[in-house]
């Protein structure tokens, strides 16, 4: 017996945000190409770091809007839940490659630090100005959204970084220009690199929590438990699991032991209505299936059982 609750498109938290994740790839797309014309013509390695994180950004954002698209497609027979975990594997994708982009980055200005080469700053100042201007419209574009989606959240930290860089960047370009001390540009691509491996780490936990189906955060199993045994008729819950499907999709199932009258008046519905309609309201958990059992039959089931 459970309480269900749609898999359609709305569901996913990405499917919502997908207009302004497109705004934010153009946007992204746009300065890449600028800062790599900008990192060739002014030999800045910095600018050029940031070109690579960008367009790791870009290609992160691209395959969050493939993998709604997934998420989109109605469940079948064969796979009952869709395609809804393709948004979680398109932000496991962009937690390597942020991955992949630091450690570049860090290794190519380590060589660089006993050969710096010439800078022109004027470019570099002048494209890192135009990449934090880019970088602090679509983080205005992706706020709203970051909290409900890991792949928009992914997306928003990314864009946070970048905007850091960008004025990385622009420190790099100013001490250069008055100091003429060109290893700024290879300590600001460090930076960089610094700033995206713990972004690239806490996207990746938090995307194996969901592929290790991990309780979400936000649900304590215990006060849910607590909960659903002060429904009326209910003696027992036992074999509770909470999880995530994708962002913004959490999932609860339950074996419930109620009292012999609630069985012998078939109030079963009720309970169900009760346990469904608690649960969505306190813990936003819409996804929740039950096993109504008697009094005794947890001594039939295997164990071990939460």
């Amino acid at each position: 017996m459970s309480a269900g609750h749609n898999h359609g498109a709305a569901a996913t938290a990405t499917g919502q945000h997908r207009r302004r994740m497109l705004a934010v790839l153009v946007i992204t797309l746009s300065i890449v190409g600028i800062q790599v014309v900008g990192g060739l013509a002014s030999g800045s390695l910095a600018l050029l770091a940031d070109a690579g994180h960008m367009f790791t950004d870009a290609s992160g954002v691209a395959i969050a809007l493939v993998a709604a698209s997934l998420a989109a497609r109605p469940a079948t027979t064969a796979r009952t839940f869709g395609l809804m975990r393709a948004e979680i594997l398109a932000a496991l994708a962009n937690a390597v490659l942020l991955a992949v982009l630091a450690i570049w980055v860090i290794v190519e200005a380590l060589q660089r630090w006993n050969d710096p080469p010439e800078v022109s700053t004027g470019v570099m100042l002048l494209v890192a100005v135009v990449g934090a201007a880019a970088n602090l419209v679509s983080l205005l574009l992706l706020r709203g959204g970051q909290g409900q989606s890991l792949n928009v959240r992914g997306a928003y930290l990314e864009v946070m970084g970048d905007l850091l860089g960008s004025v990385a960047v622009i420190i790099a370009g100013i001490v250069i220009a008055t100091t003429g001390y060109v290893r700024a540009d290879a300590i600001a691509s460090i930076a960089i690199g610094v700033l995206i491996l713990p972004r690239a780490w806490s996207l990746l936990r938090e995307v194996l929590d969901v592929l290790l189906e991990a309780t979400p955060r936000g649900i304590d199993l215990d006060r849910v438990r607590e909960h659903m045994s002060e429904v009326p008729g209910v003696l027992d819950v036992h074999d509770l699991h909470a999880w995530t499907i994708t962002s913004g999709v959490p999932a609860l199932s339950a074996h419930v032991t109620v009292d012999a009258e609630c069985l012998a008046q078939d109030r079963s519905g009720q309970v169900l209505d009760a346990l469904g309609q608690c649960l969505g309201e306190h813990f936003d958990t819409a996804h929740c299936t039950f096993q109504l059992e008697p009094a005794g039959h947890r001594d039939h089931e295997p164990a071990p059982h939460a």
